[in-house]
């Protein structure tokens, strides 16, 4: 399965997460406190270390678990690209809420059984994409190693499952939560799939993080731009731009790009049609006429 362009274009909340993961779980293991960041029932309920609920869900404990959870949030970038930064902005709030929700109501209920707590790590933003990956996102190809299957989604579950069992139970439970925060807003609870953050809210969080999407943005202004000049030339230059490139023939490998990404096949093939087989460019028309 493709994910789209390549690097972090149209997916600049994912780019900000991977590096605020990345960045805190280094300084963490460098000062040697990884495992001070656990969420635990004597650490939350007793002692009332609350800072631990945001911590916890940045902060890899080990370098297996960052290489593998930075993949997968990397990999997931397709999902902000399909439904746009500001929603996923709001899908990520919702899971990392309610995953740490029903971590809390399972140390609750085991009480002392954990001695060590739960791993932290944003385990209840991978495991709930998870739940779209598995619903939405089709199988494209097939291939067979020996005489086991595999298809192009295989090596994500496999990267997903090292993940999970990392830790054993303590990475296990944070994982389940996860996916438990995905079924629900694939639930709808709350109208939550139609809820957007406030132009206040996106403006100031776009401001604060300007130095590390700056780059991205300033490309799709630029090709926007463009596309705003071909649509506001005169008739007769669009005309003669036709005649001179005619429309082009999607290439199959652009299609299943897009369609990969959640699109339909017939916007899909529209939008290269109208971007010149250019991915980047289709993907933000598709994107665009979305939000």
């Amino acid at each position: 399965m493709n994910a789209g362009p390549s690097g972090f274009q149209h997916a600049p909340v994912t780019k900000i997460l991977v590096l605020l993961c990345g960045a805190v779980s280094i300084i963490a293991a460098t000062q040697g406190r990884p495992y001070s960041f656990n969420l635990s029932y004597q650490a939350i309920l007793k002692k009332f270390h609350l800072w631990r609920l945001l911590t916890s869900a940045f902060i890899f404990s080990s370098t297996s678990e960052l290489i593998f959870g930075l993949y997968l949030l990397y990999y997931f970038r397709v999902f902000e690209r399909q439904i746009g930064s500001n929603k996923y902005s709001v899908f990520i709030l919702f899971s990392t809420i309610f995953s740490i929700l029903f971590e809390l109501a399972i140390l609750t209920g085991l009480k002392d059984t954990i001695s060590s707590g739960l791993v932290p790590g944003p385990y209840g933003i991978i495991f709930s994409l998870f739940v779209p990956f598995f619903l939405d996102i089709p199988v494209s190809t097939r291939f067979q190693i020996f005489s086991f299957r595999f298809s192009d989604k295989s090596f994500v579950y496999l990267a997903g499952l090292q993940l999970l069992l990392s830790s054993w139970k303590r990475s296990f439970i944070p994982g389940i939560c996860g996916v438990l925060a995905g079924l629900l807003y694939r639930a709808n609870i709350f109208h939550i799939q139609r809820i957007k953050l406030p132009k206040l809210v996106s403006s100031a969080v776009s401001w604060l993080f300007s130095p590390l999407v700056s780059s991205g943005s300033s490309t799709t202004s630029t090709r926007r731009t463009r596309r705003r000049e071909t649509i506001n030339a005169p008739l007769g230059q669009q005309f003669q731009d036709r005649l001179v490139a005619p429309a082009l023939v999607p290439s199959e490998e652009a299609i299943s790009t897009l369609v990969s990404m959640g699109f339909d096949r017939s916007s899909a093939t529209q939008a290269l049609r109208q971007a010149r087989n250019d991915i980047g460019a289709a993907a933000d028309l598709l994107l665009s006429n979305q939000l």
